[in-house]
């Protein structure tokens, strides 16, 4: 039985997610951390997490221009933060994305993972950030 799109890409974020969580705790790159698995995940939570990875820079940097100047990055929860890095990584390199299917799905996996505030404060910076990279 093969699962829907939908499902996989959700299961795909999700692993994405955990992913990028391991290498931010080890601080070691995601494709360290791919390298070191048995078995490979599927190729989309491989291709967001290395593209997380790859753009952590820039993405840091909206984090940084939209965040309230006394709670940059740094201060956010560690899942807030990367699920946001996330979803500007879908915003802003995989357009094919609906804008409200990235939300939703960072909304998801903040109240799914991280603080009971998570999924209000990753929502009102992902609209933020969408629109400034032209996805309102």
């Amino acid at each position: 039985m093969t699962s829907s799109p939908v499902t996989s890409r959700r299961d795909g974020r999700e692993r994405a997610l955990e992913l990028i969580y391991e290498a931010e705790c080890k601080s070691v790159a995601v494709s360290v951390v791919l390298a070191s698995l048995p078995i490979p995940p599927d190729p989309f939570a491989s291709q967001l997490a290395l593209g997380v990875d790859e753009n952590r820079e820039s993405s840091l940097a909206l984090l940084r221009q939209f965040a309230r100047p006394d709670w940059p990055p740094e201060r956010m929860p560690v899942i807030d933060r990367l699920v946001l890095r996330m979803a500007i990584e879908e915003l802003d390199h995989h357009r094919e994305t609906p804008k409200a299917v990235v939300l939703d799905e960072a909304v998801e996996l903040a109240k799914t993972f991280s603080t009971e505030d998570s999924g209000r404060f990753v929502n009102g910076m992902l609209t933020t950030i969408a629109e400034h990279l032209g996805r309102g």
